[in-house]
């Protein structure tokens, strides 16, 4: 029986702390820069981390992959001097057991266009790995074989604005279920600003907004979180009815892989 129980023991370790699968399970209404979301369950999304400046300013999201690796967008351009903070839900309190680390390498897509926002990703090595426990865990990353169809309901987290007019980036952690559209679909909005590297979710009442940028669009398959989008950008007013852009993780997996393997 022993023997049972310390296999059992091991499971449970390997699905609290494997990646895609929170500890707390996520909370998702109607699953129904967020506008329109809802305050997520309280480290529900244990890979979400805010990227901050050295005063503590939170400027974007990012995804942890694994114990020394975040990725995050180009476009937030985070310097060494920049802090991740992991574990993070209220970020108004001093409460949490959160993990603050330092930058310790950024790896921006050499093809990244800060004019197209093509290849919108980048890969920050932590200047030491983080502690995984039942709030800070990673996300699986989308494999370049795997398809996620127009209509698949996502789910999107930051803290961004919550009106794209608002003084300030709201302190608890947003989250919003959103349907991905195909990209045929998103460049009925877009135009032909859409490419193969980008995948769209929204138009459906709810979006990222400022703040939110380099943050995850994660979807379920086969029971496990998976990370299918990057925050990239989308409407300047956070409209509801227009699709948020995210770069397509499928198609940047390969650079992901290699960076790492290198590094």
């Amino acid at each position: 029986m022993a023997f049972l129980w310390f296999l059992s023991c091991l499971a449970f370790v390997g699905a609290a702390y494997g990646c895609g699968v929170p500890a707390i399970p996520p909370v998702i209404t109607g699953y129904s820069r967020i506008v329109n979301g809802e305050e997520a369950r309280p480290h529900s999304w244990p890979w979400q981390v805010s990227l901050q400046d050295f005063t503590g300013f939170h400027y974007c999201g990012g995804s942890l992959i694994n114990e020394w690796w975040v990725v995050t967008a180009a476009h937030c351009d985070p310097r060494t001097s920049d802090r991740v903070v992991l574990g993070e839900h209220d970020r108004s309190s001093n409460s949490e057991a959160i993990q603050t680390i330092n930058v310790g390498r950024a790896f921006k897509h050499p093809n990244y266009n800060s004019f197209t926002i093509n290849n919108d990703i980048l890969l920050i090595k932590l200047a030491s790995p983080a502690q995984l426990n039942s709030h800070v865990s990673p996300v699986c990353l989308a494999e370049t074989t795997d398809d996620f169809p127009g209509g698949l309901k996502c789910v999107t987290s930051g803290w961004g604005l919550t009106r794209y007019n608002a003084a300030d980036t709201p302190p608890l952690l947003q989250q919003a279920a959103l349907p991905l559209l195909t990209n045929d679909q998103c460049k009925t909005h877009w135009g032909s600003n859409i490419t193969d590297i980008m995948i769209c979710a929204g138009a459906s009442g709810a979006s990222s907004c400022m703040g939110d940028s380099g943050g995850p669009l994660v979807c379920e398959k086969s029971g496990v979180w998976t990370l299918v989008g990057i925050v990239s950008w989308g409407s300047s007013v956070c409209s509801t009815s227009s699709p948020g852009v995210y770069a397509r993780v499928t198609k940047l997996r390969a650079w992901v892989d290699q960076t790492i393997a290198a590094n």
